[in-house]
């Protein structure tokens, strides 16, 4: 009788002991499963913290945009046949100087890029030999903060310069052009103010070659002129219109696009642009192209968008052709 008693003890401690082990083991895995499923999902460990970095998220998402000057002087409130994008718009015949379409031309605001426009022509008028290699040093990094493959002791011609600065709106090639400019980058500002002048852009003041600063203002009628002045200079309009260009930079080659997309449509004749964009001058973009057989000057200030000066431009030309047909039949 008590050997049975003594087996059945130890039939019940076996199996107690193998449920333990058992059980054991089953959370062990089951706490292997959740380790993988977080570390799969990410970092936090919790949903509360999940839930924060996702709020975290949207905040940051939905953060509006430094507005622009155009902006804050309610120019977008105003109306046009066109539903422009843009808060400022000028179309002149460049033959005749007829303004076709007008809004807000007695604006004066920040140009952004449109900028390099004028320190084109201050490079080439000067007469500095464009097959001259110059040096990137590290004060051309030091303009802002967007990445470029113009790094200190890259050395280029001032011509691969210039067309980075028009083409691809290179901030360090205009910061280079301006800086190696004889008397430095203060003679060339002076230089860009003198030719405002001379084309009698009252309107007008650069602060600088990139563009980078809002102290760099124009008015609608005052780029028209500059247009019409760079338009002359042969370099100035196929550098600006070129739709790519490759450079060699240490063991790489870069390839550099227009910032215009519209110079790739072959149903476009455009003989010169610039585009142009800082938070206080929303996105601008000037122009001069041929259209029904008529030469105009079109300049865009202050759009609302990525891609609105482009929608604008595609708008005012439409409009202009469907002008032109009007008064043909």
């Amino acid at each position: 009788m008590n050997l049975r008693i003594v087996l059945c003890l130890l039939l019940g401690y076996f199996a107690i002991s193998h449920a333990t082990v058992s059980f054991a083991a089953d959370r062990v895995e089951s706490t292997k499963v959740k380790r993988k499923q977080l570390t799969s999902v990410g970092k936090p460990s919790t949903a509360k913290a999940i839930r924060k970095k996702s709020a975290s998220k949207q905040l940051v998402e939905r953060r509006p945009l430094r507005p622009s000057e155009g902006q804050l002087a309610g120019l977008h409130r105003t109306d046009d046949p066109l539903d422009l994008r843009s808060s400022v718009a000028l179309v002149v015949d460049q033959d005749t100087d007829e303004v076709l379409f007008e809004k807000n031309t007695q604006a004066v605001l920040p140009i952004a890029s449109i900028t390099k426009l004028m320190t084109a022509l201050v490079t080439v008028e000067a007469g500095l030999p464009l097959d001259e290699v110059i040096e990137v040093e590290r004060s051309d990094r030091t303009i802002d903060r967007v990445r470029s493959w113009l790094n200190p002791g890259v050395k280029i011609t001032r011509g691969q310069a210039l067309q980075l600065a028009l083409m691809s709106s290179e901030n360090h090639a205009a910061h280079l052009l301006g800086r190696t400019y004889p008397g430095g980058p203060g003679a060339f500002v002076e230089a860009m103010n003198a030719r405002a002048q001379m084309v009698g852009m009252n309107d007008s003041r650069f602060a600088d070659p990139t563009g980078l600063s809002p102290e760099n203002r124009s008015s609608p009628a005052d780029l028209v002129k500059l247009v019409k002045a760079a338009y002359e200079h042969q370099t100035i309009r196929e550098y600006s219109v070129s739709h790519e260009m490759t450079l060699p930079v240490g063991k790489r080659v870069v390839r550099y696009g227009n910032t215009n997309r519209l110079t790739a449509n072959p149903d476009w004749d455009i003989g010169l642009q610039k585009t142009g964009y800082i938070s206080a001058a929303g996105r601008c973009l000037v122009m001069q192209a041929v259209i029904e057989g008529q030469r105009v000057v079109m300049v865009l200030l202050d759009s609302v968008g990525k891609y609105s000066r482009i929608g604008d431009a595609q708008r005012i030309r439409d409009w202009l052709e469907a002008r032109k047909l009007r008064r043909t039949d």
